[in-house]
């Protein structure tokens, strides 16, 4: 099958394309192989929102959650085996993209969102989902929270491949670096190898904007301001990503055979049907990054998306947009705060909307 034009110049560029969404549904009836074959796509990202989505619009979970209903398993464990039998499918589909890649084809799974300010309990709940799913192509989901960090490195000394989500600012974002290095580093102390350890960065953009448009708004700023810090946001993150992979503690590492933790943009559906509703893929093009996008988004940029100014152009402009809204009398650390803070409160509230539907599901299969 032919490969969507836009998007295989996407890749091209250095760009990986992952889907942001998953189902049995889609893996089922062909429609990821589909994605895989037409639209470039090399990779899945999973979060509780889309899980919550697939378990209660399919019926496609029946037999499994009635073969788990007669064994009467706690809801918990019920939760795991399916959510994980889906990722594990995805990655078994998407093996040959990581023979093929070397560093794409994986699939996330993320750990409770309940447990995201607790370090102990998140490289704990790691490591069980590494060893249930057991494929060397997953990606475990650690949101980067300061309790995350930790765990983050924990896991990364054990050999885990880790996707750090919920990124908002380019300072939390040097300190997810860090932990990722420092992982690499202790493993190294431990006399372990680094083959087959990958990682990427989750930074969040349009979130950014609607954040920060609100209240742009409620100061009566200059409205050419909206629409315009997410993406100068993540453009100074790759930035940031560029330093440090500069740095002589980078060069040690890749000595060594580590793989970068390369910047992932999320959140790049558009929130404001008046922004171009490709901007967040168009504007964030750079080797070695990845975007992983809803299906909506996938398929307009494929349609009609066009490359932007690379980023690599676009620092001192992003930093003068930072700084401009800044000016205007927006409180930066108080929106990435809010924004980490709403993020979590969101994952958590699809969690138990997650949990809910399984448990009722149960008791209808008993």
């Amino acid at each position: 099958m032919a490969q969507n034009k836009n998007l295989a110049e996407l890749s091209a560029a250095g760009v990986a394309v992952w889907l942001d969404d998953l189902s049995r549904d889609r893996i089922r009836t062909g429609n990821l192989q589909e994605l895989v074959d037409e639209y470039s796509v090399v990779g899945v990202t999973t979060n509780p929102t889309i899980f919550a989505a697939a378990i209660s619009g399919s019926d496609s979970y029946d037999d499994q959650v009635h073969a788990l209903a007669i064994r009467q398993v706690s809801v918990e464990e019920a939760l795991r085996t399916i959510t994980a039998a889906d990722v594990r499918d995805a990655c078994d589909l998407l093996a040959p993209v990581a023979q093929r890649t070397g560093t794409d084809g994986r699939v996330s799974l993320e750990v409770a969102p309940g447990l995201a300010h607790d370090t102990d309990a998140t490289a704990a709940e790691a490591a069980h989902l590494w060893w249930l799913v057991d494929r060397p192509n997953l990606f475990i989901k650690i949101p980067a929270t300061e309790a995350g960090l930790p765990a983050i490195t924990t896991s990364i000394r054990k050999g885990i491949s880790v996707n750090v989500t919920l990124i908002f600012s380019p300072e939390r974002y040097r300190k997810v670096m860090d932990a990722y290095l420092t992982g690499l580093e202790q493993r190294l102390a431990d006399g372990e190898g680094l083959a087959g350890i990958e990682s990427v960065a989750s930074f969040f953009v349009s979130r950014v904007d609607t954040e920060i448009d609100k209240r742009l708004d409620k100061l009566g700023a200059d409205p050419s301001l909206k629409g315009k810090a997410g993406i100068a946001n993540a453009q100074l993150a790759f930035q940031a990503f560029e330093e440090v992979h500069a740095s002589q503690r980078w060069q040690l590492l890749d000595a060594r055979g580590a793989r970068p933790q390369r910047p992932l943009w999320a959140s790049t559906g558009v929130k404001n049907p008046e922004y171009s509703d490709t901007m967040y893929i168009s504007e964030l093009i750079a080797p070695g990054t990845v975007n992983t996008m809803p299906e909506k988004t996938m398929k307009a940029y494929a349609d009609h998306g066009e490359a932007g100014t690379p980023v690599q152009k676009s620092y001192d402009d992003a930093a003068a947009t930072m700084q401009a809204v800044a000016d205007a009398g927006v409180d930066l650390d108080d929106v990435f705060r809010v924004l980490e803070e709403e993020g979590v409160q969101k994952f958590v509230d699809s969690w138990d909307e997650l949990t809910e539907s399984v448990r009722t599901e149960l008791e209808d299969k008993k």
